[in-house]
């Protein structure tokens, strides 16, 4: 948007404390070079366009705004004279985006001092060398420091869930050979005592009959129900005592396997009816390894299943094999991050979900988003720990406003006031020295509103923290091309 042009005095520009200690004839350049010009109230420039000119107020009042999740958000309001904004970054040249990333706009008749970013960037480069060396180390200094560290960020997230999911495998492998070794020994012992009825010169019907009742005994085990301490107790103990009245041996180590089985007292009875009595102690043994072998398997089945669900997990979290932009479910990618994290986050901290299953697919870059996951959920678990370790860490998410919410409850100390607008701020942390790099927020902060155009907030007070994360349900037509600066 252009203003109207009004002459340029060199002492009025002099005046302002950007210029007050240049020399009149630098002045007097200043002013050949740039323009006053008069905006009456309105836009001045947009964010994202090409950044062509450094704005100096003479007088009036400036409201900055930054673009967020389709939202302008007010940054910065000033009448103070001498103010500045624009191509403030000109004298860097080609090496960063020459584009506002801001937007400007008057609410009065507002006087500007306007510099094309060309002049301004040769000024900068004639009157001060010195200081275009030292602010384009500290810019560039400070991009790479921040690559670098933001890299270790994530290799030691990598290696916390490396580690993490290095343990969930491990216990359902470790219950699998269990399993197996116990399964071997088990059939082992099936088929002795399988020869020792058969040496018992038992009539081929009774045999059948065996047969019958180890197939019938043996689907019961898929079919066993899930019984309360108290039931199972009860009865483990009718068990017991049916055993002992029919002269069985070792009743309380077969007892409990039969009532993980599924079986009871009238079950038994069946089997008592159905062979002779000479040969139930040896149909009840070969009947107790019967549904000790269907347990084993199942339990070597459930194990090998946890270990391809984690396999699963693992590939979902980390997205390799799928497009980096796509429509997401929000709750697999919550779901893949808290099982991955499940060793760090133990088990003296509850973990609840309090899912809306009711949420659309969403446009998103789902490995980023777990990125933002881990951060959050690591941030909640160190604050639960550091509150003597026991706590609970709520997921919700819901529909908020045409917006897809995302929060993260623990129940930690909270994060105090004073400091609560730093959190998002490179390098800053609260985490003990090696405990933290302070560019997880940060990161999560860039993911969430640069890449995603959504937003990150934070509610904190003792007991009850919550990190926000508001995503639109749409795309916007950048989201193909767009990527973290």
């Amino acid at each position: 948007m252009s203003g109207q042009l009004v002459p340029c005095s060199p002492e009025e520009i002099g005046s302002l404390f950007l210029f007050e200690k240049l020399p009149p004839e630098q002045l007097g350049q200043l002013c050949a070079a740039g323009r006053v010009e008069r905006f009456e109230p309105g836009p001045v420039y947009t964010e994202g366009e090409p950044a062509t000119c450094f704005y100096v107020m003479i007088e009036g009042t400036v409201v900055l705004s930054r673009r967020v999740a389709g939202d302008d958000v007010e940054v910065s309001r000033t009448s103070q004279q001498g103010v500045y904004a624009g191509s403030m970054q000109a004298y860097l040249g080609d090496r960063v985006p020459q584009v506002y990333n801001n937007s400007m706009r008057v609410t009065e008749p507002t006087r500007f001092f306007v510099l094309p970013s060309e002049k301004f960037s040769g000024f900068m480069q004639e009157w001060y060398p010195l200081a275009v060396h030292l602010l384009e180390g500290l810019f560039f200094g400070s991009k790479s420091a921040q690559r670098a560290i933001g890299q270790r960020e994530r290799l030691l997230a990598l290696g916390s869930l490396s580690a993490g999911l290095t343990h969930e495998l491990n216990n359902p492998a470790a219950a699998a050979v269990r399993a197996t070794a116990t399964l071997r020994e088990r059939v082992g012992k099936m088929r002795h005592k399988l020869a020792v009825i058969a040496q018992g010169n038992y009539a081929p019907e009774v045999m059948a009959n065996l047969i019958d009742i180890q197939e019938r005994t043996a689907e019961r085990v898929a079919k066993a129900p899930t019984l309360s301490p108290l039931e199972a107790s009860d009865r483990e103990d009718a068990l017991t005592d049916w055993l002992d009245d029919h002269d069985i041996q070792q009743s309380w180590r077969i007892a409990p396997t039969f009532v993980q089985a599924g079986l009871d007292a009238d079950w038994l009875d069946q089997i008592a009816a159905a062979v002779d009595e000479s040969i139930l102690p040896n149909a009840i043994g070969w009947l107790n390894y019967t549904v000790e072998t269907e347990l084993l398997m199942d339990e070597i089945n459930d194990s090998t299943n946890r270990i391809s669900h984690l396999v699963d997990a693992a590939k979902q979290y980390s997205q390799l094999d799928r497009a980096p932009f796509q429509n997401a479910d929000v709750h697999e990618l919550l779901d893949s991050t808290l099982l991955m994290l499940s060793g760090k986050i133990g088990q003296r901290i509850a973990v609840v979900k309090d899912y809306d299953r009711t949420l659309p697919k969403i446009p998103a870059y789902p490995a980023e988003l777990n990125q933002v996951w881990t951060n959050l959920i690591d941030n909640a678990v160190s604050a639960i720990n550091g509150a003597g370790g026991e706590g609970t860490l709520t997921v919700r998410t819901a529909l908020d406003h045409e917006r897809l919410l995302v929060e993260f409850r623990d129940t930690g100390p909270g994060v105090p006031k004073e400091i609560r607008n730093r959190i998002f701020d490179p390098f800053f942390t609260t985490k003990p020295v090696g405990e933290g790099t302070g560019l997880g927020l940060d990161i999560s902060w860039r993911i969430v509103v640069n890449k995603h155009h959504g937003s990150l907030q934070v509610e904190s007070e003792p007991g009850d923290t919550r990190f926000q994360v508001l995503l639109p349900l749409t795309a916007a037509e950048s989201d193909t091309t767009e990527e973290l600066e």
